[in-house]
């Protein structure tokens, strides 16, 4: 269980969602989480080539018939049936800080760890928190405010932090395992995409490109907003769409970029996919960063670890390419459903502020690929 003060967790009360530790007298000195660790986010994820090489040899053993979702297609999470009415998703998730102020990155962990329950259309039900901290070199007051932004979160999503771990490392991390509850029958797999289904993508690309300029010292206040805007936006349209059979699959984009998660999707569903740059959704000063020539490590590493999977037209733009293996943080949901029903999902991602929503591109039977038109 976590090793804090007994009186935190039940005794103190829950900071509100336009605190700013900046302002807080207790933590006037300023504090550079993010000098701390060698990347931060979900761009702190190990590579998908170096992942696959990891994981080439590894024997699967006999799965039972009520794990619904396993290891098979990289998931988002693991599923186990209940019963005829209920199954239980499990997952976690945990990085190092990708911003500075400690309650932000509080916040953006747990907001991240349980976007994996939406993606698999589920309703999260508790969470337990996962802490290490460089004890002694971090005040325990950012440690403390660290904390209470992932509880913050997860107030705001209904659901109690009920326990978890903690340990003294030599880099910030936290995150959470994340439980939810779905209906076996509406679980949304990445893998059950049909041919001629649409793709639809609920929040805007460029959160990498962000965090790079905030490492660098050169993101405005502006810049920082939208990033804490979008990384601290529930996936809560999750739960909704798992009613609609005309769903047919759904993730999450984060650390693989939208170019990886999708190629997921492809390689689950035995499908391609066509891909239309300029509808993509773009943070703007992303774009504007990743114009100037920035990008992350992770960005190019996920590239690599594409393979042959991507077809870009002659001439595409390096920075265009930088932005579809852009490491989201917290990244929006990627759907894919029946044509009919495009619109009925994207009002639906709108009535819950998801504003940038839109149409994609399209799946089609042929090889595992995208083609970027």
């Amino acid at each position: 269980m976590l090793n804090l003060e007994r009186n935190f967790m039940s005794n103190t009360t829950p900071l509100s969602p336009a605190y700013s530790p900046a302002n807080d007298p207790a933590t006037a000195a300023p504090i550079r989480l993010t000098e701390f660790s060698h990347g931060g986010g979900c761009g702190c994820k190990i590579a998908p080539a170096v992942l696959s090489r990891l994981l080439a040899n590894v024997n699967m053993p006999l799965l039972p018939p009520d794990l619904l979702v396993g290891t098979e297609t990289s998931d988002d999470a693991a599923v186990y049936r209940l019963n005829d009415q209920q199954a239980i998703i499990a997952t976690t998730d945990f990085f190092t800080p990708i911003v500075d102020d400690p309650y932000d990155f509080g916040r953006i962990a747990a907001t991240n760890a349980l976007s994996d329950v939406y993606a698999m259309g589920g309703t999260p039900l508790f969470a337990l928190a996962l802490v290490g901290m460089p004890l002694g070199k971090i005040p325990e007051e950012a440690i403390r405010l660290i904390l209470a932004g992932g509880q913050d979160v997860c107030k705001a999503a209904g659901i109690p932090i009920a326990g978890g771990h903690s340990i003294d490392t030599l880099e910030p991390i936290y995150g959470l395992v994340g439980i939810g509850l779905v209906h076996p029958d509406r679980v949304k797999r990445n893998n059950q995409a049909l041919a001629g289904d649409v793709l639809i993508l609920s929040k805007p690309l460029g959160v990498g490109m962000l965090s790079a300029a905030l490492k660098k010292g050169t993101l405005s206040a502006e810049g920082y907003a939208d990033m804490v805007r979008w990384t601290t936006k529930l996936n809560t349209p999750g739960i909704a769409l798992s009613a609609m059979p005309e769903v047919h699959a759904m993730t999450d984009v984060t650390g693989f970029g939208l170019a990886g998660h999708l190629l997921e999707i492809c390689r689950g569903s035995k499908l391609s996919a066509h891909v239309e740059f300029d509808a993509v959704p773009v943070i703007a000063l992303a774009a504007e960063i990743a114009q100037s020539g920035t990008a992350t490590g992770a960005s190019a590493r996920n590239w690599d670890g594409y393979g042959n999977s991507m077809a870009l037209p002659d001439g595409f733009a390096k920075w265009k390419q930088n932005l579809l293996s852009d490491p989201q943080t917290s990244g929006g949901l990627l759907i894919a459903c029946a044509p009919e029903a495009a619109q009925r999902v994207l009002e639906l991602l709108r009535a819950e502020d998801f504003g940038n929503a839109a149409v994609i591109g399209s799946l089609s039977t042929g090889s595992a690929r995208v083609d970027v038109l």
